[in-house]
């Protein structure tokens, strides 16, 4: 049960949270960073994806809080920012969560407005790391990311998903030399995560499943795909995510 999910979700459901839990425990997964889920509808996120558009609309924080509180520590909450409300929220609940997510997709603002800006400014002040997934369009891109973590050098970013394409190796190639970027590995191909670890070195890779989009069976089969010694697997399943939260392993 050392795995650690750096990337999971809870949607908007009745029973969603004891399904996170099934699916934890039918694969081993000991604790799980999450994040609201459900903001959009999936064909609309994938519309997003392909054309462009955005939404305003805040996501269940507050849900997502009970059922970590409600966990033991086994769940681990992320605040989903809606930067069309400021930071204001944010701030206030900053002390109650872990991180923040950034999302271009569903909100599509990128990194260099000052919206998002102002988000980041509020992690730095809480001492959070900012999870976000790029997409392929000006502001958002990999090169836009390593753009906002040079001005905010303290503030660990997460690369989600490896970047935008499934086989990203440039975006990979692009934070390699932005040492407070670490690259999460759900959704991408064997490939491109096999790249990460050889270019980021095994301590700058996390493992997550993007539940319930993905079961975490098949980002465990990656995991084990991907050949890593015994140590450098350790690093990438879970003791990465504690250092990047500020936890002492156990």
């Amino acid at each position: 049960m050392n795995l650690f999910d750096f990337h999971a979700r809870v949607a908007p459901e009745t029973g969603a949270v004891q399904r996170l839990y099934a699916a934890m425990d039918r694969y081993g997964i000991g604790r799980a960073a999450v994040a609201a889920g459900g903001v959009l509808p999936l064909d609309t996120l994938s519309a997003h994806l392909v054309d462009g558009g955005h939404v305003e609309t805040d996501a269940d924080n507050e849900a997502v809080l009970r059922a970590a509180e409600a966990s033991g520590g086994r769940l681990v909450p992320f605040w989903f920012a809606n930067p069309y409300a400021g930071p204001e929220r944010y701030a206030k609940r900053a002390h109650r969560f872990r991180g923040v997510e950034l999302s271009p997709a569903v909100y599509g603002l990128g990194y260099d407005d000052p919206r998002t800006v102002a988000l980041v400014e509020v992690a730095a002040a809480s001492g959070q790391p900012v999870y976000t997934v790029c997409v392929a369009r000006p502001g958002a891109r990999p090169a836009d990311l390593v753009a906002l973590a040079r001005r905010f050098p303290t503030v660990p970013f997460v690369f989600g998903h490896c970047g935008c394409t499934g086989v990203d190796t440039d975006g990979v190639a692009r934070i390699a030399l932005q040492d407070n970027i670490v690259a999460e590995i759900s959704g991408c191909y064997t490939v491109t995560a096999r790249v990460a670890v050889r270019r980021l070195g095994a301590d700058r890779v996390l493992f997550g499943t993007e539940y319930p989009l993905q079961d975490p069976g098949v980002e465990l089969a990656k995991l084990d795909a991907l050949g890593l010694d015994g140590t450098a697997r350790e690093k990438v399943a879970w003791r990465n995510a504690y250092r990047l939260l500020g936890e002492e392993c156990p």
